[in-house]
């Protein structure tokens, strides 16, 4: 999707795929990636999620990615955060001076023209709102022009949703178990830790005649080199 969009529904409100809590399944999974306390995680398209709080509870750094500034301030307002901020060519950098256990940064700018130094810098990804949010060609950038600049024996947390693609329009898109695979089998090792029916729990989807929906947890690790 192009930038203006995600702008758009941040300006006017639209932001549903927002949770007002820690994703339960980032809670209940995070300890299969065994990263250590200290590690840097990337965390793209992060919006205002309280996952980077949690995350950095567990003394984790985080490196958060996100076009819109409506969603980084707002992420600061509301959670009594302040931060120095510095721009650079990746875009402005707000660094959270009061995170709780670990630090905080996030980039106001494209996930696509982050410093691939940065990145690099990075043990883990979390991806829970990122990659279903992106058509099939941004995927493609996403896991082999972002995601491969982490280090051999990185790791990642993807959450997707699934559903018949041809019952509704994305954004969320349908990311499938054959579409994970085929993106990232050639440079991860790829493990299903859980798929779980969630039709019962979003009108959303079924107010738009969805029959059928899953979300699907995987933890990935990056082969070495």
């Amino acid at each position: 999707m192009e930038t203006e969009y995600w702008l758009k529904r941040w300006r006017e409100g639209r932001t549903g795929w927002h949770h007002e809590e820690v994703m339960p399944l980032l809670v209940q999974h995070w300890s299969a990636l065994n990263v250590r306390p200290g590690a840097r995680v990337l965390v793209p398209l992060c919006g205002k999620s309280l996952d980077m709080l949690w995350l950095s509870q567990q003394g984790m750094r985080v490196l958060g990615i996100d076009v819109s500034p409506i969603a980084i301030e707002s992420f600061l307002a509301e959670n009594q955060l302040h931060a120095r901020t510095r721009s650079t060519a990746e875009g402005t950098h707000y660094e959270i001076t009061n995170a709780p256990g670990g630090d905080i940064e996030i980039i106001n700018g494209d996930v696509f023209e982050a410093d691939p130094e940065a990145v690099a810098q990075c043990a883990a990804f979390y991806d829970r709102a990122a990659l279903i949010a992106m058509p099939a060609p941004m995927r493609d950038r996403l896991a082999n022009d972002v995601y491969l600049q982490l280090p051999a024996d990185s790791s990642g947390l993807l959450i997707t949703l699934d559903y018949p693609e041809h019952e509704m329009q994305g954004p969320p898109f349908s990311v499938d178990d054959a579409e994970v695979h085929r993106l990232f089998d050639r440079q991860w090792n790829v493990e299903r830790l859980e798929r779980r029916d969630i039709l019962a729990s979003q009108p959303m989807f079924s107010g738009q005649g969805v029959t059928a929906l899953h979300t699907t947890v995987y933890a990935l690790t990056r082969h070495a080199d």
